[in-house]
Order: C-alpha cells, then structure tokens, then sequence
C-alpha cells in the first residue's frame, strides 16, 4: 500500500471494486440477455470502464473538495487529485478485468465465469475492510452480495424485456 497516501489508495480502490464490479456485472447480464452478441458485450466493458471511471472519479473529486472540517477544506489539493487517480484507476481496471473471459471463453460461459469472479472480488474487498476496522466480515460480505445479485438479477429481466421487444 502506498503509505503516503492511504486513505486515498483504499477510499479509490474501494470504490472502485465495488462500483466497478457491480456496475459491469448488471452490464454484462443485461447486454447478453438483450443482445447474446460477444462484440456488444466486450463494446460495453471497454467503454463502461472509460466512462463509469471518468465519471466515478469526477464525482469523487468534486465530493472530495467539497468536505469541509472546521470551516475549511478537509483534504489538500493533492489528496483530492491522488482520490481521484485511484478512483478512476480502481474502477476502469477492475472493470477492464470482466473483457478477459469474454475474449476466451463461449461468451454463455464467460457472463458465468464473470459472474463468478465479481462475486469473489466483492467478497475478498469486505473481509479486508472489515479486518480493517476489526469487524465481522459477514454481514458486510451477505449485504454487498445481496446488492450484487439484485443488480445481476434486475439487469437479466431488464436484457430480457429489452429483447423481447426489439427484434
């Protein structure tokens, strides 16, 4: 961990696991279902990491620099932009990593194999958070699963919906 900046490394890296995965597995779902299309699929993950990190980290900035503490700004300019890289970082990457089993594997097997690897991801960033502030991981791990599976869910309906609609 960069110890200069460790607030700013977990805070972005955090986020963007979080927001990152859940995002692109409601994407991933959402956009096989509607469309069964590889191309639209790995199309999606490229541009949702460019832009969900754009923007994740734009909010990030602007939430950053609006903190105040005593009537005066929380973090210094250098914390607000190292917030920012990381989250943009955080989000586009771990975003980036669903492209890879949609390159090498039947594009079915591949939403699973994400499926799979988003759940893993969640898990492994709450037992960490909760190690960190000394804390049962479980229900920080049953909550953001739960979230997980409801976006997974509503984004499979959706896709569906969308299909039988279009076509």
């Amino acid at each position: 961990m960069n110890s200069k900046y460790p607030n700013q490394l977990v805070t972005g890296v955090s986020f963007g696991i979080t927001s990152g995965v859940i995002t692109a597995l409601g994407m991933i779902v959402g956009l096989h279902e509607a469309t069964s299309s590889r191309l639209a699929v790995f199309a999606g993950i490229v541009v949702m990491a460019i832009a969900d990190g754009m923007a994740d980290a734009a909010g990030f900035h602007v939430v950053e620099e609006a903190e105040l503490e005593n009537g005066k700004a929380k973090h210094s300019s250098r914390e607000v932009w190292m917030t920012t890289f990381f989250t943009f970082l955080g989000v586009c990457g771990f975003i980036l990593t669903f492209a890879v089993p949609i390159l090498i594997y039947d594009l079915g097997f591949a939403v699973i194999v994400d499926i799979v690897w988003g759940i893993l991801l969640i898990v492994a960033l709450n037992i960490y958070i909760a190690k960190l502030k000394n804390e049962s991981a479980i229900k920080l791990v049953i909550e953001h699963v739960s979230l997980a599976v409801v976006v997974i869910t509503i984004s499979y309906f959706t896709g569906k919906l969308i299909s039988g609609w279009i076509q």
